[in-house]
């Protein structure tokens, strides 16, 4: 099982929870929502709980409930500024589809 951060993510990983004044990591997670299935998650981590498991790069940590990993095994979690909107971006190989507005996704 594996998350992959990008440099870019880990930094803006680092830069919330400096801004937030405490925090281990980002927690990432799903939840049924949407029109296609599920939704991402995305949460400050305080510390990792024992049904966790933790993935590091670039000095971050994402925090990432077992139970949740076979939805997001593979990810790569990446941060990109496009003008004044700025995003972490998904890049799942577990997701067979996405609805239209982008908000849900779905897995097989």
């Amino acid at each position: 099982m594996s998350i992959v951060l990008t440099e870019t993510a880990a930094n803006r990983i680092q830069s919330q929870l400096a801004k937030r004044g405490k925090g281990y990591g980002l927690r990432i997670g799903v939840k049924k929502s949407g029109c296609s299935g599920y939704a991402y998650v995305l949460d400050y981590a305080d510390a990792p709980g024992e049904a966790d498991e933790v993935f590091d790069a670039y000095g971050a940590k994402v925090v990432v409930a077992k139970e949740h990993l076979s939805f997001l095994d593979g990810l790569t979690l990446d941060f990109q500024r496009d003008g004044l909107n700025e995003a972490f971006k998904f890049k799942n190989p577990n997701v067979t589809g996405e609805c239209g507005c982008g908000e849900s996704f779905a897995v097989s």
